[in-house]
């Protein structure tokens, strides 16, 4: 088996295989589905890639900017794309829709609807949305599958724009639109930055959240916005939505086998690009549902257990 020593300053004093399986090294084209690049995934997916680089020599990893979730799902079901991140309610549909197609290597860590109005502004409330200019996020994101389904469930009809999240900052800081969604891993920059420079609030969902919950089941779980993630605002109550690391069925067992561990014995340098990659652990990454953990990933976390 090949080893590679991780030096101090890496990922201190572990020992990350290259990845093998009956004498198989992982090897092949590596492109990563993300989102866009003010965002978790793409941070996440630009860390995984560089340690691919390094510790998977057979491996060529790449980045995909993208829209988010349900693109990357679409990219990963027809080949574009070999591994993505998605919203686990994102990943449901696209099991429903392809059956068969899509496994999991891993939840790796939860998002938070976010749904961004001005601090001074009328907007208290996602009722208050009504009839006025929301984006509700780029088309192919996982962002705009929520929102939708938020503002269904609360019989809440708006102006809709599909904007990326940078777009949406923009439109909302020039008054362009009362409020913008987003759905994302705390915390997420370009709404932290947006508040260092434009008073911001975060709608509490906590009824909707309920309402969601009743409807769609495990996809939605209330969780709390602490007070001291962005500047300015108090704790909120949003929506968390579990998001998976998603590839074909089809992939060769050595490769997801690898990219599973580089995963956990990178965490503490993935980290390093976004703290969404500490979260990870074992006894949460193993739930998927609905779908399948790939075999690859399945040996890795048996050998954990030996």
């Amino acid at each position: 088996m090949k080893r590679r020593t991780l030096l101090a300053g890496a990922l201190s004093t572990a020992l990350l295989s290259a990845c093998e399986s009956d004498g198989a090294e992982a090897s092949g084209t590596l492109r990563i589905a993300t989102g866009s690049s003010g965002a978790v995934y793409y941070k996440y997916g630009t860390a995984i890639a560089n340690l691919a680089k390094t510790y998977l020599p057979e491996v060529h990893a790449s980045v995909l900017q993208t829209a988010a979730s349900e693109e990357n799902v679409h990219f990963v079901i027809t080949g574009q794309a070999e591994l993505g991140f998605t919203q686990s309610d994102v990943a449901g549909a696209g099991n429903k829709s392809s059956p068969g197609q899509l496994a999991a290597l891993a939840r790796v860590y939860d998002d938070y609807i976010h749904v961004v109005v001005a601090a001074g502004g009328p907007v208290k409330s996602v009722a208050d949305l009504r009839d006025r200019p929301v984006s509700v996020g780029a088309p192919g994101s996982g962002t705009a599958v929520t929102a939708d389904r938020i503002l269904g469930v609360a019989g809440v009809p708006v102006d809709r724009r599909q904007l990326g999240l940078d777009d949406s900052a923009a439109a909302l800081k020039r008054g362009h639109v009362d409020a913008f969604f987003f759905s994302g891993g705390l915390p997420v920059s370009s709404i932290g930055n947006l508040a260092q420079e434009f008073p911001i609030r975060l709608l509490d969902l906590q009824q909707t959240v309920l309402e969601m919950r009743a409807l769609y089941g495990q996809y939605y779980a209330e969780r709390v916005v602490p007070a001291s993630t962005y500047p300015g605002i108090s704790a909120t109550v949003a929506i968390g939505i579990a998001n998976y690391l998603v590839v074909r069925v089809s992939m060769p067992e050595p490769l997801a086998f690898g990219l599973t561990q580089l995963l956990f014995e990178g965490r503490d340098e993935l980290a390093k690009a976004h703290q969404a990659a500490a979260r990870l652990n074992v006894r949460s990454a193993i739930s998927t549902p609905p779908l399948v953990l790939h075999p690859g990933a399945v040996r890795y976390y048996r050998d954990q257990k030996a």
